[in-house]
């Protein structure tokens, strides 16, 4: 019934999806030309916020659950399963106060997408090209650089690539690694994230519908104690147990 649902919902918010996408286009570009980092900003965030409603046109509701009191103004790198590119709005939205800045392809940033073309070039984050480790490197490290001057934090997928029944891939530390060493001070904070890629289990058309899909921040791990590599296993462990049990 709910995959039924979804050949009559899913092109109404594709279109909202799409809509919001095109508007907020040249509102990023005075913003930014104009006034800067701190209006660019809040633009992205608004951006995000509609983007994260469009799942409600759907039927599908997004819960942020953050029971931690996290640091303001202290550097942190949330560490997330993957499970869709539906998850990306709602972080930016919800982790808006701690200016969380993500890592892309570069190819994105040079493409003609709106607003995430856009908002990826001239927001921050680190734009990585996947054929060219040195570059990677570069880019992770000026990442991490930036974090350490300005209170930033990243968000970032260990996993490398979503997971398409939801079931957490192992996790890779080497670009935590990197931020750690530019940014030593800052405070891993795992994420798990949960029903997300059953919204696009049929892939993007039909969406599915009714799904309730949940964000919850889980208890922040201190660095500089034990090894990245132990770190990063501990956040991996954290979010499996979130999960767990999956549902089909």
């Amino acid at each position: 019934m709910k995959k039924f649902l979804g050949y009559f919902l899913s092109p109404i918010a594709i279109v909202a999806f799409l809509l919001a996408l095109c508007i907020f286009q040249p509102v990023q570009w005075v913003c930014y030309r104009f006034f800067g980092y701190k209006a660019h900003k809040r633009a992205v965030d608004l951006l995000n916020f509609c983007l994260t409603g469009t799942m409600y046109i759907l039927g599908n509701t997004v819960t942020f659950i953050n029971k931690q009191h996290l640091p303001i103004g202290r550097p942190m790198i949330f560490i997330s399963n993957h499970q869709s590119l539906l998850d990306i709005p709602p972080l930016i939205w919800y982790l808006r106060k701690y200016h969380a800045k993500f890592i892309s392809k570069i190819e994105l940033t040079r493409g003609h997408i709106p607003s995430i073309s856009y908002n990826l070039k001239y927001g921050g984050g680190a734009n990585i090209d996947r054929k060219d480790p040195r570059q990677s490197l570069m880019e992770m490290g000026k990442l991490g650089t930036r974090m350490q001057e300005n209170n930033w934090s990243a968000v970032i997928f260990p996993e490398g690539t979503r997971s398409k029944n939801g079931r957490v891939k192992p996790f890779q530390a080497g670009g935590i690694a990197i931020i750690l060493k530019k940014c030593p001070g800052a405070l891993l904070v795992p994420i798990a994230i949960k029903n997300s890629w059953k919204v696009v289990r049929y892939g993007l058309y039909p969406l599915n519908t009714f799904t309730p899909i949940t964000l919850e921040v889980l208890e922040p791990i201190e660095t500089g104690t034990t090894s990245v590599d132990a770190l990063v296993a501990e956040a991996e462990d954290r979010i499996k147990a979130a999960l767990s049990p999956l549902t089909p």
